[in-house]
């Protein structure tokens, strides 16, 4: 049997273990330490953000956003609907109640107008939101320009989820480094990872500051163990920060590998009748973090899930595009401005194996079993019309 093929998994590369086991040698093991000063600092150097704090995970660092910038109870933020569920559930631990905002084409994430027109008509009522979480989607920058001069205009602070988008660039700087506040993941399947882990940025180094209180459980400065608000336990270990410096090193070389894999992928099925591959916008550079395309049925002759249970039978892991959260049964009562993008690009899209580590024979496999549903039907298709 084959061995399976996975969507996205893990790549190390030779620093990791060394600064691990300076964690161990040194024993720095608990979540503080050389590597978390390190790792902010380094991860600033990279991506261009003034302050970082690193957290145990992309939705700790979004919940600790969301607190930070004041959503409360009863508030409504304004948040991509194309995107994974953890991009809105911190907005529900904090009371508030997420509003979805569908999909442009150019770049399958926010759509600009509609934010836009969106935040007028709330302004007419008196009932604006009170952040808008702008989600950065499978390595590709939102159109944030046009987004960040609304939200500057109506005064509504934007939170950037660039969960999927380390090493993308929007017109030259990094997603995540122009809103008010940015988050990253490193959770395994992300361009690098430190198996569990994320990070908050911001040029305001006060909020910065507030993360890291926060997220070391609120503890006072005491002597004592005292705790004048809430906190969390969200600060990322020396260890796993460890791992994320090394991760940091071979970024540049984890997008390159990423981005041959969709050119090999575009080269040979491109031209096949009913693909289309996700379109890099360009006011940016994407790091194809997940290698997206779309299956029109009636061209291609079967339909997005076909396919994806024809790659499954070959032990080859393929995902159906974001299923959209104004779909999602715990989102059910939630209003949606717009939404048919999303839909329709749920409904046709296919996420394809994309890891940096794979190789040319694997990359062969799920062309080649692509190609052969394509073929299958085909003939089948002839065959019943003779």
């Amino acid at each position: 049997m084959d061995k399976p093929i996975l969507l996205s998994t893990p790549h190390m590369g030779d620093r990791e273990l060394e600064f691990v086991k300076e964690a161990f040698e040194t024993n720095w093991i608990a979540p503080v330490g050389p590597h978390i000063d390190a790792f902010e600092q380094e991860f600033c150097e990279r991506t261009g953000a003034s302050n970082a704090a690193a957290v145990s995970s992309g939705t700790a660092a979004l919940h600790l956003a969301l607190q930070l910038v004041g959503i409360g109870y009863g508030d409504d933020v304004f948040c991509s609907t194309l995107t994974f569920a953890a991009s809105a559930n911190p907005i529900t631990y904090l009371g508030a109640k997420p509003v979805f905002i569908d999909s442009d084409r150019t770049s399958w994430n926010m759509n600009p107008e509609l934010l836009v027109a969106a935040l007028a008509a709330r302004d007419r009522i008196g009932k604006l939101p009170k952040a808008v979480v702008l989600v950065h989607l499978y390595g590709q920058s939102a159109d944030i320009e046009p987004i960040l001069q609304a939200c500057d205009r109506y005064e509504v602070p934007l939170i950037e989820d660039a969960a999927e988008a380390l090493g993308a660039t929007y017109k030259g700087r990094s997603p995540g480094t122009f809103g008010r506040i940015g988050i990253y993941s490193f959770n395994g399947n992300k361009i690098i990872t430190t198996s569990g882990g994320g990070m908050l940025v911001s040029d305001k180094p006060e909020l910065v500051a507030k993360a890291k209180f926060l997220a070391t459980q609120a503890r006072d400065p005491a002597p004592h163990y005292q705790h004048s608000e809430i906190g969390y336990n969200y600060r990322l270990s020396n260890v796993l920060a460890g791992i994320g410096r090394g991760q940091l090193w071979v970024l540049s070389d984890r997008v390159a590998a990423r981005r041959r894999n969709f050119e090999v992928y575009q080269q040979a099925l491109g031209n096949l009748p009913g693909i289309e591959f996700m379109p890099e916008a360009d006011f940016g550079h994407a790091t194809r973090w997940l290698t997206c395309l779309t299956i029109d049925p009636k061209a291609f002759g079967v339909d997005r899930e076909q396919v994806r249970l024809a790659l499954a039978n070959q032990q080859i892991e393929a995902r159906p595009v974001w299923k959209p959260l104004h779909l999602q049964p715990v989102f059910a009562d939630c209003e949606c401005i717009g939404g048919f993008v999303a839909e329709e690009l749920f409904t046709q899209g296919l996420c394809l194996p994309s890891g940096s580590n794979l190789t040319d024979e694997d990359l062969e496999r799920v062309i080649d079993a692509i190609g052969t549903v394509y073929h299958s039907n085909r003939t089948t298709h002839l065959a019943r019309h003779l």
